[in-house]
């Protein structure tokens, strides 16, 4: 599982180095993809393939939206492998896709980390505290 939030930097190579307890996740391998509100996700291999199998059973393969949300989302997958270091080389096209220049903020999400932009990150976690807060657990688990 992925969790915690990281501030970290990019280097001039666009190489981020992940935290270290995400490191013993990703030892085979880590895929990186275009997320919602524009980060960056990092999967497993094993959690894309999960992937796959949900959304073909959720809806037929030949529908307008399936073939859209495929080409989106597996054509801007990349697989890495970290190196000796546990760098992973951001591409060019996603560090582009969510404004990633230096300062990032890498957060855990379950089964999935993401990356975004420092200040993105920031504007998104005030925009959505004060209703994170406020909310019913609405039928799910809670932590306490």
């Amino acid at each position: 599982m992925f969790l915690g939030s990281h501030s970290l930097r990019l280097d001039e190579k666009g190489r981020l180095a992940l935290p270290v307890r995400f490191r013993d996740l990703v030892t085979g391998g880590v895929v990186l993809t275009k997320g919602q509100e524009r980060c960056v996700y990092g999967l497993t291999h094993e959690r894309v393939a999960e992937v796959q199998r949900a959304r073909a059973a959720a809806m037929p393969a030949d529908t307008g939206r399936a073939r859209a949300l495929n080409r989106l989302g597996f054509g801007s997958m990349v697989e890495l492998e970290p190196d000796k270091a546990g760098r992973i080389t951001l591409p060019a096209l996603l560090r582009e896709y969510a404004g990633l220049d230096r300062d990032v903020v890498v957060v855990g999400v379950d089964t999935r980390f993401e990356i975004w932009d420092a200040a993105a990150w920031d504007a998104y976690v005030a925009e959505q505290e004060a209703a994170y807060a406020e909310s019913e657990s609405e039928g799910m688990p809670t932590l306490s």
